[in-house]
């Protein structure tokens, strides 16, 4: 491998590659970080592992810094392929969890990339923090460290050792009252509540089984992974997009707003109508766009949204759902988009910052990723999942979480309910139910 002149600090080698599992080939290598990126759409598929750029932010984030970091890199490759894979906290102004940082992208060393039956091999050079030889030589090891795919470990049922609830269900229902209190719910008609579930278990679990178990069962579901060292794994099935970004025009949602899945076809539409004209869920659901609309305003030219909700379906859940397109001003770069629309009212509450202060006091964990934002950024295009039905997978033990939006008429019974039909799909992967 010889570049005589790269005239640019980071340059992407690409040749086609055979068309193989990607999840099988990414739970084969054994360089880090190893990530997985699959988009709602089916379209696009990503495994990738190494890297040779790595933005971490382990304390307090200042936003203009982020942006004025990410706008420079943009600066340093006019190959519109080059993306930077990573996540931030869903609160950044809280500690975060080992590994992954309030904020961390990375440029990975090597990508295959799925895009219909096309299959690319992309290999990332960084030239602006290391010697050109050195950095070839470097990239060429990675190379040579590649394993071929092998398939994924069988499926199993977990025994459990153990189960806990953070918050248990009577600090939940402590939590509920306090946020329908008629004089709290005046000032903040919303806050999304969220539990974290931690199994206990004895066994060592392959996250990338999971996750393709997972996908098996949600496929209408953004599907991602990030693995920045052996211990710990975060994975996520998501329907939620937080955005797609092209060039100006941007598509997001508002998905708030949730019922269970019938038995037969009949039942199923039966529990759609219901859920479309439930009062508590459609006021969800319309706090959650209008919200969206107003923080795009300023961004934007023009923003359009769904007037009435659709029924969005998943496996053992279905949710209401209203699209949302704007095109965006010149100038408006991704970490203004970030700012402004994450974490979305689907996830934090409304307004925000009193919603997110009541959760940061009173849920009594660290959501970390969970409930935050993951996905890419590119020049030309960027997309973000919002972190939802998600796991972090450690050393014996494996994090669930799941949240439910608590409004004025909101039942504390019935939204911990509401809390174990959304772990249904991935308790029934893990463990006998």
């Amino acid at each position: 491998m010889k570049l005589a002149h790269a005239k640019e600090h980071i340059v992407q080698i690409s040749v086609e590659a055979k068309s193989i599992p990607l999840l099988s080939w990414l739970g084969a290598q054994t360089q880090y970080p190893r990530i997985y990126w699959h988009g709602r759409d089916k379209q696009e598929e990503v495994a990738a592992i190494g890297a040779c750029k790595d933005f971490k932010q382990e304390q307090e984030i200042d936003d203009e810094l982020l942006s004025s970091i990410y706008q420079s890199q943009r600066g340093k490759s006019s190959n519109q392929d080059i993306r930077y894979y990573g996540g931030v906290a869903f609160d950044r102004t809280v500690e975060c969890w080992p590994d992954f940082g309030r904020t961390r992208f990375v440029l990975p060393r090597i990508e295959l990339r799925r895009h219909g039956n096309i299959v690319k091999l992309l290999v990332n050079l960084n030239f602006e923090d290391t010697e050109q030889q050195t950095e070839c030589e470097a990239a060429i090891e990675a190379i040579k460290q590649l394993k071929p795919a092998k398939p994924l470990s069988p499926p199993n049922k977990l025994p459990l050792m153990g189960r806990s609830d953070l918050p248990n269900y009577q600090r939940w229902k402590e939590l509920v009252e306090q946020v329908t209190q008629p004089k709290f719910n005046q000032t903040t008609p919303k806050v999304v509540l969220s539990r974290q579930t931690q199994l206990e278990i004895n066994d060592v679990v392959d996250p990338w089984m999971v996750l393709a178990c997972w996908q098996g069962r949600n496929p209408n579901s953004f599907q991602f992974g990030f693995q920045f060292s052996p211990d710990r794994t975060f994975i996520s099935c998501s329907p939620e997009r937080l955005y797609l970004r092209r060039q100006k025009e941007l598509f997001t949602e508002a998905l708030a707003g949730t019922t269970v899945r019938g038995l037969n076809q009949e039942e199923d539409e039966f529990l759609a109508k219901q859920l479309l004209e439930d009062s508590k869920n459609s006021h969800e659901n319309q706090l959650v766009r209008q919200e969206i609309v107003d923080v795009l305003t300023p961004l934007s030219n023009y923003v359009g949204a769904d007037e009435s909700a659709k029924i969005f379906k998943l496996t053992h859940i279905q949710h209401l759902h209203r699209s949302i397109r704007a095109e965006l001003k010149a100038g408006v770069n991704d970490f203004q988009l970030l700012q402004g629309l994450h974490p979305t009212p689907a996830v934090g509450g409304l307004p925000k910052e009193s919603a997110l202060s009541f959760i940061r006091q009173r849920e009594g964990y660290n959501r970390g990723w969970y409930a935050g934002a993951c996905g890419y950024l590119n020049k030309y295009e960027s997309e973000f999942s919002v972190a939802i039905r998600s796991a972090l997978i450690e050393p014996g033990r494996i994090n669930l979480f799941a949240g439910a939006g608590i409004v004025a008429g909101s039942d504390p019974l019935a939204e911990w309910q509401e809390l174990e039909n959304k772990l249904t799909t991935i308790l029934s992967i893990l463990v006998e139910l």
